[in-house]
């Protein structure tokens, strides 16, 4: 039934009218159709995918960066090189005759103040998150030379640098609608509904792209943004639907580092119980939805992270589809005095994916089957955000948030304390153990620091329930017959106009 559907939503898109060519291309332009729209254009927002796919490398840059197509670590970008000083200290050697696109020269008071900016309570920044409860100081050797001290000591601080995009140090301390970066381009343009202009910097420091001006439109129907490249109004649609990507001159798949999951409030009864938990992990058919709703390749969820991640646990199994007993958990956790009958409200982000209302169905009808009261709503990214990170409203219902988490750097560092410690920004959990757990393993290297994350995985997986896992995602991304792109891991999350080129 979901699946039909879907193919008759999809049909009916294709079936209207041709859009008027209004973004027709020429010369070393492109139209890159996204399907959400973005709220911010804040550099310290960057993480988040509706925004990094805009900004991230193309605007604003980062010292270092991940390299995700061979995986074989991290790269130079703003610091040329770095080495480790002992005692938690790290030393970042700068790129010298850099400037910003308003003109202002790059130096290292720059770095410190884009980060202690990102950290500021003044801003709501993501930046932070990542890097759990370490804190970092900042101390300037000369205009291209900076210490940066992590404590406790961060093994992989290089890596975790790939994520403090750089500012000026005059900008202010709150959110900004025309950021200014070293990057290759410069915004143009920023009509919000509309479009996202960014125009190519003559006087960029590393090497031109090929795209001189990118036009970014927002379509949230991936059936109208795959019909726009067909027609020739568009250069790249990075996520259209599986049903829609029919034609193999165009359609590209690719293992994204999505991972899909419900994030379950455990300070709220009924779901404060563990065997609520339980029967929520097991009313759900994960493997029902691959190849119908979700496209083959789509992997059921047993980790926050991809399996590429460093400390997969391959001996972590997926919940079983297990309706009986999840009822059989339900009623005893009802015998018990657990509000069990409470509605939930299930609350899902529109255009997270393509068909996600209809996977937001599919799981309501599971869990409802199973005997759980489910409220569905659909909601834009700005109104789940203010649901999903802390501080927690007071006298909130019980809520299962649908949400996303990409992690393409390789680490779970990058995941584990915000998703998961007792002060971690986006946490349905305190546990102490887990606390712990987490802080041993970010300090730890080589087989240690392996072998601590596995564990962790299994314990939060087997012991503790937080969520409910859903799906490691695959996307399907249409390609212009015009231009050269190949998606990676990450392009869900960052798309640098660099890895374009024309034919």
């Amino acid at each position: 039934m979901k699946r039909t559907t879907l193919l008759l939503s999809s049909a009916l898109a294709l079936a209207l009218p041709p859009l008027a060519p209004a973004f027709a291309q020429e010369g070393k332009d492109v139209t890159i159709v996204l399907g959400e729209d973005i709220d911010l254009m804040e550099p310290c927002m960057a993480t988040r995918s509706n925004i990094g796919r805009i900004i991230m490398e193309n605007v604003s840059e980062t010292l270092t960066e991940y390299d995700v197509k061979s995986g074989k670590g991290v790269l130079p970008r703003l610091a040329e090189s770095w080495e480790d000083m002992g005692g938690g200290t790290w030393r970042f050697h700068l790129r010298e005759s850099v400037t910003f696109s308003d003109g202002s020269a790059f130096d290292a008071a720059d770095v410190k103040a884009s980060y202690e900016r990102a950290s500021s309570d003044k801003l709501t920044c993501e930046t932070p998150r990542y890097f759990g409860d370490t804190k970092l100081t900042f101390d300037v050797v000369d205009e291209h030379t900076i210490d940066i001290t992590a404590d406790p000591a961060q093994p992989i601080l290089p890596l975790l640098m790939s994520l403090v995009t750089i500012v000026p140090s005059e900008t202010p301390v709150e959110f900004v609608r025309e950021p200014v970066g070293t990057g290759p381009y410069k915004l143009a343009s920023w009509s919000p509904g509309q479009s996202v202009v960014l125009e190519r910097r003559d006087d960029y420091w590393g090497e031109q792209p090929a795209v001189e001006k990118a036009t970014y439109v927002f379509r949230t129907d991936p059936a109208v943004a795959a019909a726009m490249v067909a027609q020739g109004e568009a250069d790249l649609a990075p996520s259209i639907s599986a049903v829609d990507a029919t034609d193999s001159e165009t359609d590209v798949s690719y293992l994204n580092s999505e991972t899909t999951y419900l994030r379950l409030d455990s300070a709220i009864p009924p779901i404060s119980d563990k065997r609520v938990r339980e029967a929520l992990n097991m009313s759900i058919d994960r493997d029902a939805f691959v190849g119908t709703l979700l496209p083959e390749g789509t992997v059921p969820a047993v980790a926050m992270v991809p399996p590429t991640t460093l400390g997969w646990n391959p001996d972590v199994k997926e919940y079983p589809y297990d309706p009986e007993k999840a009822k059989e958990l339900l009623a005893a956790a009802k015998a018990d005095g657990v509000p069990v009958d409470t509605t939930l409200y299930l609350i899902g982000r529109s255009n997270l994916f393509p068909g996600v209302t209809e996977v937001s169905e599919a799981l309501q009808q599971m869990m409802q089957d199973v005997g759980f009261n489910v409220e569905l709503q659909m909601v834009e990214v700005a109104q789940q955000e203010e649901l999903y990170s802390k501080p927690f409203k007071e006298g909130r219902p019980p809520q299962m948030l649908f949400v996303s988490h990409d992690n393409s750097k390789g680490d779970p560092v990058f995941s584990m304390f915000f998703k998961y410690d007792s002060n971690g920004r986006q946490s349905g959990i305190a546990d102490p153990k887990v606390d712990e757990m987490i802080a041993k393993a970010s300090a730890a290297t080589g087989e240690e620091r392996t072998k601590d994350w596995q564990e962790l995985f299994a314990y939060l997986h087997d012991e503790v329930v937080p969520d409910v896992l859903l799906f490691h995602m695959v996307s399907f991304a249409r390609v212009g017959d015009r231009i050269e792109f190949t998606p990676t891991i990450a392009t869900n999350s960052m798309l640098p106009l660099s890895e374009i080129s024309f034919k």
